[in-house]
């Protein structure tokens, strides 16, 4: 390596070679970051990711709106029906491979007692899920 010297002999052109301490200083700096870094980069955190099927996926259940009002009268998604012709349909519905989301709606004012029937006759013919339905309370 050349050094610059105070001789006053020299022609005055530029040195020609190229200094290399602060190239090897650098080097050594990211030599130092990157070995106290390394260790962090292999640090995993544990996740367990949801695994993906190529399945169809099953149908979606209906939905059989059944109401009874005030007077006691049976609607089957807004149809009226005896309570004989409720069972008969509750029995189709409960032999389907996918059953259907019953939601019962009843008057406030309905006697306990067709409720109750309801859901005895839905229970009886296999139906699994039955909802409520009710309406909110009016905001203040």
């Amino acid at each position: 390596m050349a050094f610059a010297s105070f001789d006053n002999k020299s022609s005055g052109a530029p040195m020609a070679e190229i200094n290399m301490v602060p190239l090897i200083d650098v080097m050594l700096v990211l030599l130092v970051i990157f070995i106290v870094t390394a260790p962090l980069l292999t640090h995993a955190v544990k996740l367990e990711l949801p695994k993906a099927t190529t399945q169809v996926n099953p149908p979606q259940p209906e939905k059989v709106e059944f109401a009874i009002d005030a007077a006691g009268i049976r609607y089957w998604n807004g149809e009226p029906v005896t309570r004989e012709e409720a069972v008969r349909r509750f029995a189709a519905e409960g032999a389907k491979p996918v059953q259907p989301e019953v939601h019962l709606k009843a008057d406030q004012d309905v006697a306990y007692r067709f409720v109750a029937e309801t859901l005895a006759d839905a229970s009886k013919a296999g139906l699994t899920r039955i909802g409520f339905l009710t309406e909110p309370e009016p905001q203040r």
